[in-house]
Parts: C-alpha cells; sequence; structure tokens
C-alpha cells in the first residue's frame, strides 16, 4: 500500500494556512480513505456516484464528501442526501435539479460554479461570458436549496507552468469580478478551487483557497 499518510502530510506541508486540501479518492479503495482519515484528513473528493455510495455506507460518517466530476441531472437524486459540495455546477439546469433533490431531501447544497478557462474542447464549465450572463440573468437567487459558495476551474494539461499560471490568474481576477457585482454581501462566496497534483503549488501563488489533490496522495489510481 502506498504510504498515504506520509505523503498527505507532504501535501499539507506545501498548503499555507487558509488553503484547504479535498483529497481526491475516486477510483482508490476504501483503506486508502482510511488511511488519510486516520491521519486527519476530513475532505474526499469522488466523481461517480456508485463508487462514492458505496464508500459512504462503510466509511466515517464525518467525512466530508465533494463531487469533483461532471454531474448529470439524473445522478443528483443519489447524492443529494449527504453530499456537501458539488464542485462541478455546469449548467442552470443541473442547479435547478440540484435545488430539487435538496429541498426533498430537507438540506442545503453547496455548489462551485465549474469554468471553462483550459486551452482544451473536452474540458466542461461555464465561459466566463456564459457565467456572467447565468448570474445576471438571477434565476440562481430563486433557489432557496443551493448555495453557491464560489468558483471552481481546471488549467490545461500542460507543461507550460507560464501558461498554467496565467489560466490561475484569469480565474482569480473572474471571482473578484464576481464577488464584487454579485456576492458583495456575502460571505459564503469565498472558495477558488484550483490546482491538482501536478500544479496545486501555482495555483496557491495565484489565488486558491481549496486544491483537488489525488495522485500525490493515493498514488496511480486503481480502476
Amino acid at each position: 500500500m502506498f504510504d498515504v499518510a506520509s505523503n498527505l502530510k507532504s501535501v499539507l506541508h506545501n498548503l499555507p494556512e487558509g488553503v484547504r486540501l479535498v483529497a481526491i479518492s475516486k477510483y482508490h479503495p476504501a483503506e486508502y480513505i482510511e488511511a488519510a482519515y486516520n491521519a486527519g484528513q476530513r475532505i474526499f473528493g469522488e466523481s461517480h456516484e456508485q463508487e462514492l455510495q458505496k464508500k459512504v455506507e462503510i466509511l466515517p460518517k464525518d467525512i466530508e464528501w465533494h463531487f469533483i466530476g461532471h454531474l448529470q441531472t439524473n445522478k443528483v437524486k443519489y447524492i443529494a442526501p449527504y453530499i456537501s459540495m458539488i464542485e462541478s455546477c455546469d449548467s442552470f439546469k443541473l442547479m435547478r435539479e440540484i435545488n430539487k433533490q435538496a429541498q426533498k431531501n430537507n438540506r442545503v447544497i453547496d455548489v462551485l460554479l465549474e469554468l471553462h478557462i483550459a486551452d482544451e474542447e473536452t474540458k466542461y464549465g461555464f465561459t466566463l461570458d456564459a457565467c456572467r450572463q447565468f448570474l445576471q440573468q438571477g434565476e440562481w437567487r430563486q433557489l432557496a436549496n443551493v448555495r453557491i459558495r464560489g468558483l471552481m476551474m481546471m488549467a490545461s494539461n500542460t507543461d507550460n507552468q507560464k501558461q498554467i499560471a496565467g489560466e490561475f490568474d484569469t480565474a482569480a481576477r473572474f471571482f473578484d469580478e464576481v464577488k464584487e457585482n454579485f456576492f458583495k454581501d456575502d460571505d459564503a462566496f469565498s472558495e477558488r478551487s484550483w490546482g491538482m497534483s501536478h500544479d496545486y503549488t501555482i495555483a496557491v501563488a495565484h489565488g486558491s483557497t481549496m486544491v483537488r489533490v489525488g495522485t500525490a496522495i493515493f498514488g496511480p489510481r486503481v480502476y
């Protein structure tokens, strides 16, 4: 077994105060998650509702589960009873469904708006203009069971650190714009989720408050 506790400690050592770690545990067995849990980690990220459901049943109940992958509307009902945050909200249709299922479960579910800034067609998320338009239309304000906590994005999958830093900067500036124009008096709108195993140290230097690290903690995925 990978030395999860040691790797976790190494990652946390690189995170300044105020930056939280989401340990991306998808495709990793429950015992790896237990090892990280026993070392103090409480936030874990998954992207497949069936795998997540199995883990929720057998792992400690005080784990804060984040959904980090592309989420189809017909899957929301399965995770709505227990999910702490959906980091990948990329449409009003999805947000409406999250609100509907949260209401059924007498919950308010936190979400992040996913931005598509990376120079890759395969990425999901709002373009900056689409996100502005979505917020300006204001229908989201009527959804009492969803709370928008901030923004999420993934940088391009490249070794060009200058490009990665530039994309994180774009997201950070956009966060400031959105905060000023739509969430000025809302302290809950505070999360900037960017940075993964290969680029989280760059992300932290460019405004991230929440990094999503998997491989650097758990090793290669077990499919």
